[in-house]
Order: C-alpha cells, then sequence, then structure tokens
C-alpha cells in the first residue's frame, strides 16, 4: 500500500463554518494523518498522508465542505512524506 502526500489549500467562505472540525472527521473516516489550520487570508490548508484512494475522497469532500461553507477553489500537489502519525486541527 503506498503512502502519499498531498498539501490542500481551500479557498472560499471555510473559516468560522466548522470547516476543520468536518475536516478533521473525514480525515479520520479515510484513515488519513496530518493535520488542517485556518490560513491569516482566509483559506483553510491541509497537510495530509495516505492511500491516494483515501486522499482523493478527502479531496473530493474538500469541494463540497461543512453545511455552512462554500468552498471556490481547491488546489491539492502531492508533495515529499512526513510521516504524521495522527490527524490534527492546528490553530
Amino acid at each position: 500500500m503506498l503512502v502519499r502526500h498531498y498539501n490542500i489549500t481551500v479557498k472560499g467562505k471555510v473559516q468560522r463554518v466548522s470547516y476543520r472540525f468536518c475536516a478533521h472527521a473525514q480525515a479520520i473516516k479515510y484513515n488519513l494523518t496530518g493535520y488542517v489550520k485556518n490560513l491569516h487570508n482566509g483559506d483553510v490548508y491541509i497537510e495530509v498522508e495516505g492511500t491516494e484512494d483515501d486522499i482523493n475522497q478527502l479531496i473530493n469532500w474538500c469541494y463540497v465542505g461543512s453545511p455552512l461553507s462554500q468552498v471556490i477553489e481547491v488546489d491539492a500537489e502531492e508533495n515529499e512524506l512526513k510521516y504524521f502519525e495522527t490527524f490534527e486541527i492546528k490553530k
């Protein structure tokens, strides 16, 4: 099972709408590791590791987001593994 690492930036109305908490739940659901955090510019940033299929499930969810979010754009790019052990919500 090949593990991959992706950096994901989500743009739109994604702060103050429980986006990070919902993303955390999705990451746990798909057995992913990494973290999610808010950026100062209003975007949400996710670093995630897992199988390609599981990461794609999360990326697909990112376009939908939490019930109150309004996602405009999702940028995902593969990067080097960091070997995260858990998935965290960062401030």
